[in-house]
């Protein structure tokens, strides 16, 4: 199968590259600057977002779209100028995905657009799964629905479209878990905020297998939480992690510390959901990794 990826060199792009080559697939990854990159047995670089490049010309014939394209939302405080740009990059990439495919003569199957958990409400009672209707009025929430909007343009050309809401996803080298271990290897970890608050965690390579399945199971369409089935609260998830790095859990972080620190942007410390990944598990996806412990021991040792 030939796929087209748009943030394929980023954190989740290169897990999932890994995971569809390992399934003999051929991946196009568009990128504004192709030159940086070696053309590798089945991966291919393709110009795009810049003067004169013509994506299309190259991906005529893929059969799945992907797109991860987006500014980072956790890689530095929610200005008001970060908060623009971050919005920015999704409308205009995802309103590019759809130029590209409208100037395609064979469309392909489905478009798979990133999207994530925040659009649900912080709670500390409720669980939700893809048929909750309950949305988030802040500004992750706000952004990640603005995302799904643009994507869900392409049903109007009768493309099957999945909304992945990934979860908190762990990685040794990116993502939130080297910040959150940071403390543990040095000796001061502890619970962040009240610890009561959710964490619906997933595993790097459970994010690419599930991408994948989605991709293959033609009965998947509109909003998949991909998160692991065994959320936990973030006190929870501090000592598995510590017992994991054999450090102590015992210093902890106040709310307050957290906020004059890092601003609105600690919202995603601070506070959480707790999410079921119903649609996969409905369809017959099993996770690597179920369990925080597992994961975590895959991820470090």
């Amino acid at each position: 199968m030939k796929i087209a990826i748009t943030g394929g060199t980023g954190f989740v792009g290169q897990a999932l590259t890994e995971e569809l080559l390992e399934h003999h697939h051929e991946v196009m990854i568009l990128t504004r600057n192709p030159d940086k990159y070696d053309n590798r047995s089945g991966v291919t670089y393709v110009k795009w977002l810049s003067d004169g490049a013509k994506p299309e010309d190259a991906l005529e014939g893929i059969q799945a779209f992907i797109n991860l394209a987006g500014e980072s939302i956790n890689s530095g405080r929610w200005t008001d100028e970060r908060k623009k740009r971050i919005i920015n990059s999704r409308i205009n990439s995802t309103q590019e995905v759809m130029n590209i495919i409208k100037a395609l003569k064979e469309k392909p199957a489905c478009l798979i657009n990133a999207s994530a958990i925040g659009y649900y409400p912080s709670s500390k009672t409720n669980t939700y799964t893809e048929a909750s209707t309950e949305t988030a009025d802040n500004f992750l929430g706000e952004t990640v629905q603005i995302w799904e909007k643009e994507a869900s343009k392409a049903n109007q050309l009768d493309i099957r479209v999945a909304y992945a809401r990934f979860g908190i996803i762990l990685g040794e080298e990116e993502g939130a878990l080297p910040r959150i271990a940071l403390p543990y290897k040095m000796f001061v970890g502890g619970t962040v905020g009240s610890g009561d608050q959710w964490m619906s965690w997933v595993h790097i390579k459970d994010i690419a297998r599930a991408v994948h399945f989605i991709i293959e199971t033609e009965s998947i369409s509109g909003p998949v939480n991909v998160t692991a089935p065994s959320p936990v609260t973030m006190k929870e998830f501090g000592k598995t992690l510590g017992a994991v790095l054999g450090r102590p859990h015992w210093i902890p972080v106040p709310s307050l510390a957290l906020k004059v620190a890092m601003g609105e942007m600690s919202a995603l410390v601070l506070e959480g959901q707790k999410v079921l990944p119903s649609v996969l598990s409905e369809n017959g996806f099993k996770f690597e990794y179920p369990e925080l412990k597992s994961a975590l021991i895959d991820i470090y040792h």
